[in-house]
């Protein structure tokens, strides 16, 4: 049934809009579907200039990509992980063992026409690991952000409680390039229509995020 949902998926993860716009760069791209989990379907597209799109939904779910820019050192931190990796072409990621279902993923490189992929449950080797968790990391800042500019619209009584995950999670190293939040806690902190908790919380984690920066 899963398999079946996914085919109906047009997976931006296998081409979108951004890979067409950029011709001749190569692109990274990252799946992972996991039924019951938050979200269920991501899909990840970074091309070699950093620009990308993120998918973040249930999986039977319409998609909606979001454009994003990624910073030259995360880009080329994914970039470097992957050439580790021989860019997935002839390797079995799969670690063979008895594991939990942690959610099919799959990495794709692409240059030129010429498509290599890996898929797997769970890996041994570091440098997927720390491929997957850069992923996961860009897509926990997509998140967040699209929970605070809900938030913004339609409910800022709970601009606090987002606010406050995301202090924990960039206490935790969790989020890749946080400072993709910028625009949206500037919006929050210089609203004087939200409670004074929620715009010190944003003005927080702004600093936070630009003296990690400096």
């Amino acid at each position: 049934m899963l398999a079946g949902l996914l085919l109906s998926v047009p997976a931006c993860a296998q081409q979108s809009p951004a890979a067409d716009q950029h011709a001749g760069l190569a692109t990274l791209g990252y799946t992972r579907v996991l039924k019951g989990s938050a979200p269920e379907y991501v899909a990840i597209v970074v091309n070699e200039d950093g620009t990308g799109t993120y998918d973040g939904r249930e999986i039977a779910g319409p998609p909606k990509l979001i454009p994003f820019k990624l910073s030259p050192a995360t880009t080329q931190r994914l970039y470097s992980l992957a050439a580790k990796l021989n860019n997935f072409q002839s390797i079995d990621l799969e670690s063979h063992k008895k594991v939990a279902n942690l959610g099919e993923k799959t990495l794709t490189y692409r240059r030129n026409g010429k498509e290599s992929r890996a898929t797997f449950n769970y890996t041994l080797r570091k440098e997927a690991q720390d491929l997957t968790d850069t992923f996961e990391g860009i897509s926990a800042v997509e998140q967040h952000v699209q929970t605070l500019q809900f938030a913004i619209k339609y409910d800022p009584l709970a601009l606090p409680n987002e606010l406050q995950r995301v202090r924990v999670d960039l206490a935790n190293k969790t989020l890749a390039d946080p400072e993709m939040m910028v625009p949206t806690l500037e919006q929050i902190a210089r609203n004087p229509r939200f409670l004074h908790l929620a715009k010190s919380r944003a003005q927080d984690i702004l600093q936070q995020v630009q003296n990690t920066n400096r």
